[in-house]
């Protein structure tokens, strides 16, 4: 069975690059530009097995998403890789009490990102 990879950022090029590696690997890709859109989407019914996010993005950040996604039933679980240029201990820190599970700063290499997915999301 396909695994589906959520990708979280509200930079278009990114969500197109970082969705044509995980397709080239063999997951389905689900894509959403903002936190609120990933909300609508998870809410609706889409069960990825591992949840990519931005962290700065526009009107809800990556660890207010995170906060959110810990706190639903659905996805207290799922694991979330947060995806960012910073590389301040603070901001991990906070990320990781949100409730990350993983960190990876931009850019990232193509290699990388897979094997974090393959971390991540068993059986993948």
């Amino acid at each position: 069975m396909t695994k589906t990879i959520m990708l979280v950022d509200d930079s278009p090029t990114i969500l197109m690059s970082m969705g044509a590696i995980l397709g080239r690997a063999g997951y389905n890709v689900a894509k959403a530009a903002s936190g609120e859109e990933a909300l609508r989407e998870l809410q609706g019914g889409q069960k990825p097995a591992l949840i990519i996010t931005d962290l700065n993005m526009g009107s809800m950040n990556g660890i207010e998403l995170i906060r959110r996604l810990r706190q639903t039933p659905t996805t207290r679980f799922t694991p979330i890789i947060m995806l960012t240029t910073e590389s301040a201990m603070d901001k991990r820190q906070e990320a990781r009490s949100a409730g990350a599970t993983g960190w990876i700063v931009k850019p990232v290499q193509p290699t990388d990102l897979l094997a974090v997915v393959k971390q991540m999301v068993p059986g993948a």
